[in-house]
């Protein structure tokens, strides 16, 4: 039976990430938005493509956020303070070390991108000098990760919003300031977003140690790093990690497959797109939630308040999924116009939109299983989810693509999207209450 209190619980955990990740892309808005007025189509250029490298490049690391969530939830339900120190002195040292390697490797991964990306002379040469400065900011965006992870495990997304709000302020002052103030260009934007993701992590490390204090007292880096629980932590993040490489390879090839169907279809693909994003931004804040709280409900061996969360949960799925396929059935276009002023994008972009009303209903189960399996640690089938789904995606693209074409692609899409929550339900009703 659900109680008014654990969907109060769901809810203070929920809304702050929904504001979290709703300023998630403005990182990216305000560096192209300052670009754009500074005269030159090679600086807006230069910073698409960086943006978008660092954008897959910090994704492969998203592993450091839901691992420890996880196991922290965990920890704090079981009430074991010195695993709830170790987790986040140990996700936080890993976050430092993985980054030391990305600086060190820092020019093969800029060169090897180049040659992939493949831009002009002018552009390759303004993402070098964008590159060089913004790898600097690697260190606090990885523990920024492993910050956000603890506090979600410790039942807090509060904190993780203001960190996330301060960010992107401080990314608007910083980067007006060195543009505008210091006359700077493509370097004034990438000193503005790295030091911008070291004040965000300087304030989170502050914020954990101001109200969480009397809980990391007494940390000890050889307890962190014993070998069962280092051993624990990688099972749990490849799993994550070779996930997150399934995810990438579809929206990649999602792209690249659009882009041969003509200019007009890449565009209708892209905006479309949006209408997905948007609505993962929600269902990601009730995932969040299922991480902390049946994350907790599970350190404590509650069979009762896991299965009342995991119920509401879905409750709350369900009014999320009829709400933006009501949204999108009646303001989808107008939505659509509100990103473009295309005329001939917009009309197409009609031919697909039956498509849209399809994102909530096909990915809902998704969301909230990840969700909850991330905090309980059950990495295993998320991977075997995600994997499945991938195989079909690229079984039912290549069967049909010869004659759905575009339609084909939003159909193996939603399949995909489908496969994973289908795979996790299975695997809950086999698994249940156990670890994997």
């Amino acid at each position: 039976m659900s109680t008014p209190n654990n969907h109060k619980q769901i809810l203070n955990i929920a809304l702050p990430s929904i504001v979290s990740n709703i300023t998630v892309p403005l990182l990216g808005l305000i560096d192209v938005a300052i670009t754009g007025h500074l005269g030159k189509t090679s600086y807006l250029g230069a910073i698409a493509v960086g943006g978008m490298l660092f954008n897959v490049l910090y994704w492969m690391f998203g592993f450091l956020r839901m691992g420890t969530s996880g196991m922290t939830a965990q920890a704090y339900g079981r009430g074991d303070n010195e695993e709830i120190t170790n987790n986040f002195l140990r996700s936080i040292t890993i976050a430092l070390g993985l980054s030391l390697a990305m600086l060190l490797l820092s020019p093969v991964i800029r060169e090897a991108a180049l040659a992939i990306i493949m831009p002009e002379a002018e552009v390759a040469a303004l993402v070098r000098l964008y590159f060089n400065i913004c790898i600097l900011g690697a260190p606090a965006s990885l523990s920024l990760f492993a910050l956000t992870g603890w506090f979600i495990g410790m039942q807090n997304t509060r904190i993780p919003m203001v960190m996330a709000i301060a960010q992107n302020i401080l990314n608007i002052v910083f980067s007006l300031c060195f543009v505008y103030a210091a006359g700077m260009k493509v370097e004034g934007i990438a000193m503005g977003t790295a030091l911008a993701q070291w004040s965000g992590a300087l304030l989170g490390l502050f914020l954990a140690y101001r109200y969480y204090g009397d809980r990391l007292k007494g940390w000890h880096l050889k307890a962190a790093f014993r070998r069962e629980d280092v051993v624990r932590f990688f099972s749990v993040n490849k799993d994550i990690f070779l996930r997150t490489l399934c995810l990438i390879s579809i929206h990649f090839f999602f792209i690249a497959a659009g882009a041969k169907y003509g200019t007009v279809e890449l565009a209708v693909n892209t905006l479309l797109m949006q209408l997905f994003t948007l609505y993962s931004y929600f269902m990601d804040g009730f995932a969040y939630a299922g991480e902390a709280l049946c994350g907790k409900a599970y350190g404590e061996e509650n069979r009762t308040a896991y299965g009342e969360t995991r119920h509401n949960l879905f409750l709350w799925g369900a009014g999320m999924t009829v709400a933006f396929t009501a949204l999108y059935a009646v303001l989808g276009e107008q939505f659509l116009c509100l990103l473009t002023d295309d005329a001939t994008v917009i009309a197409a972009a009609d031919e697909y939109r039956a498509w849209t009303l399809l994102f909530p209903i096909c990915s809902m189960a998704a969301f909230v299983w990840d969700g909850i399996y991330i905090g309980t640690t059950r990495t295993g089938s998320m991977l075997l989810s995600t994997a499945s789904g991938m195989v079909l995606f690229f079984i039912l693209f290549y069967v049909l693509n010869g004659t759905l074409q575009n339609h084909g692609l939003w159909l193996a899409f939603v399949c995909y999207l489908a496969m994973r929550g289908v795979v996790l339900t299975l695997a809950e009703r086999r698994f249940g209450f156990i670890t994997d």
